[in-house]
């Protein structure tokens, strides 16, 4: 909850100074709900999915996405079916909150250490991926604890999710870099306001 009022307090101040912003918003929330959407079995109660996430990390904060996550897993768990309202607050901390603020995070420091704008990316959109489901691992191992303890079932569910979930946050990776060259090249003045690209410089 203080993520997502913190997110709300965010996202008003970014479109009272940028109201060309709203489109950027709606276009993130969009690709998360999408992406997130294309789900593979993976645990009983639980599956592998790219988050996208990142993008909106990359681009607005960790705290935004904290609603327009929370958003995407209502739409999500009314009208497909996937999560459900009884583990939303679950879902929510290790989608929209956890996994944003490590893409956040390593966009941030990545490009600090001047790394290439793209790889910076790449790096941010897949870490946050594999976070997520790092803390999905926990959470589950807490709710299904093995008989030899929590932390056994933690690694058990991180190895069965490795299989599924590596090759998806590369995916999503790249995906991420795509989407972002298509901004720039498209909507370059929004994310000049946003202060995008400009870090090195």
């Amino acid at each position: 909850i203080p993520f997502v009022v913190l997110g709300v307090k965010r996202i008003n101040r970014l479109i009272k100074e940028h109201r060309k912003l709203l489109l950027i918003f709606a276009m993130a929330g969009a690709y998360a709900f999408v992406l997130s959407a294309l789900k593979f079995p993976s645990v009983t109660g639980s599956s592998s999915h790219p988050t996208g996430t990142g993008l909106g990390a990359i681009l607005f904060g960790p705290t935004p996405m904290a609603v327009i996550g929370f958003l995407v897993l209502i739409f999500q768990a009314l009208l497909l079916a996937h999560g459900g309202l009884t583990t939303l607050g679950a879902n929510t901390f290790s989608m929209a909150i956890a996994g944003p603020v490590v893409s956040w995070g390593v966009y941030k420091l990545g490009r600090k250490i001047k790394l290439n704008q793209k790889v910076a990316v790449f790096l941010a959109a897949a870490l946050g991926n594999l976070f997520t489901y790092c803390v999905t691992s926990v959470q589950l191992g807490l709710a299904h604890p093995a008989a030899d303890g929590v932390w056994s079932a933690v690694v058990r569910f991180l190895g069965i999710f490795a299989l599924t979930q590596i090759p998806l946050a590369v995916i999503e990776g790249l995906l991420t870099v795509v989407i972002l060259i298509g901004l720039q090249t498209y909507a370059g003045p929004e994310l000049r306001e946003l202060g995008f690209g400009e870090e090195n410089r």
